[in-house]
């Protein structure tokens, strides 16, 4: 035990590394591999659900008794109705962005998508200009300027290998719907950020608790993305069509995902989670030579490196941030 409290920064990067990785490759498996396709869109319902009970046995565990976890409940949850429809904005907007998530990883290989999904990174930070009327420094601005320039090397390489030779999971597919679609998921993923910070500013509601009221619209906004989008689908094939050991691999990575990097963020810093980013990056699209069939050409590797690069010069500047996992009253910025 005195072994795990010594190296638990290391051990919760390495968590972050792997869930990083492994969430990728296996989403992309999952959507290459032959044989029936499974619906996206009840993955992300499933994924939503959880989530709000992870997030439901975290607010137990820092309750310590049922009493009190049903006291906050009633009170935090059901007795604030606002609150939540507050929480429909971004609510949709995380629903929105995990379909075209999905979407993208149909059309794009693993490591054209590790790289070009850091562009969220842009969007964030310009959100955070517009909205919360941040000033970044001129070295920021720099790193953000060569994170759009490593992603756009790295989306001419996915095109640029989208030929007869390419492999055979890369056939049929269209890189610039990929590209677009994560894009539109980056734009999003900025703007809910930034909007879930704004309400958690000043507020004393705990990061779970607004997990909760969040996620509760947003298992209803995913339900409703199901009937809209693939009710046909699911009426004539069943909810779990095409769901295997794969498929629930990628839905319990995505569900973990937020509590992974709120330890991270908790027993580490922002430098060593750019760190871990970047060796995400790095093992993903060695991983994706192995199993995919991906050739990295000259651009991807300037464009990969740029990328690299721009997340470890953004955040240089940044100061270590200590935020306690069970948060009791202080507002965080994390989404889980």
């Amino acid at each position: 035990m005195s072994w795990l409290i010594r190296n638990v920064k290391t051990l919760s990067l390495g968590c972050l590394v792997a869930q990083n990785c492994a969430l990728v490759l296996t989403m992309r498996y999952s959507l290459t591999v032959q044989g029936p396709r499974y619906i996206s869109s009840t993955a992300v319902a499933l994924m939503e659900m959880l989530k709000l009970a992870v997030c439901f046995a975290v607010v137990y565990l820092e309750s310590g008794e049922l009493r009190t976890f049903s006291k906050k409940l009633r009170v935090e949850v059901a007795g604030k109705p606002r609150e939540m429809a507050k929480l429909m904005i971004p609510a949709m907007l995380y629903t929105l962005q995990n379909n075209m998530l999905y979407m993208a990883l149909e059309n794009l290989d693993a490591a054209t998508y590790s790289v070009c999904y850091q562009t969220k990174i842009l969007t964030t930070a310009l959100f955070s200009v517009i909205l919360l009327r941040r000033k970044l420094s001129a070295t920021k601005w720099g790193a953000l300027v060569l994170l759009a320039v490593g992603v756009a090397l790295a989306q001419l390489s996915s095109q640029s290998t989208n030929s007869p030779k390419a492999d055979e999971s890369s056939r049929g597919q269209s890189p610039v719907v990929g590209f677009l679609c994560v894009m539109g998921a980056a734009c999003t993923s900025g703007f809910a950020g930034v909007y879930f910070e704004m309400l958690l500013k000043g507020s004393k509601t705990s990061l779970w608790i607004r997990n909760i009221q969040m996620g509760i619209p947003s298992i209803v906004l995913a339900f409703g993305s199901v009937i809209v989008k693939d009710w046909r689908a699911v009426t004539s094939n069943g909810f779990f069509f095409g769901y295997g050991w794969v498929v629930a691999a990628v839905i319990v990575l995505q569900a973990v995902g937020g509590l992974v990097v709120a330890v991270v963020v908790k027993y580490a810093d922002n430098i060593r989670k750019s760190f871990a980013t970047a060796i995400s990056i790095i093992i993903s699209c060695a991983l994706s030579t192995l199993f995919f069939a991906f050739k990295p050409t000259f651009l991807f590797f300037i464009g990969s490196a740029m990328v690299v690069g721009s997340v470890f010069l953004y955040t240089k500047q940044d100061r270590p941030a200590r935020l306690p996992l069970f948060n009791k009253g202080r507002s965080v910025t994390r989404r889980v």
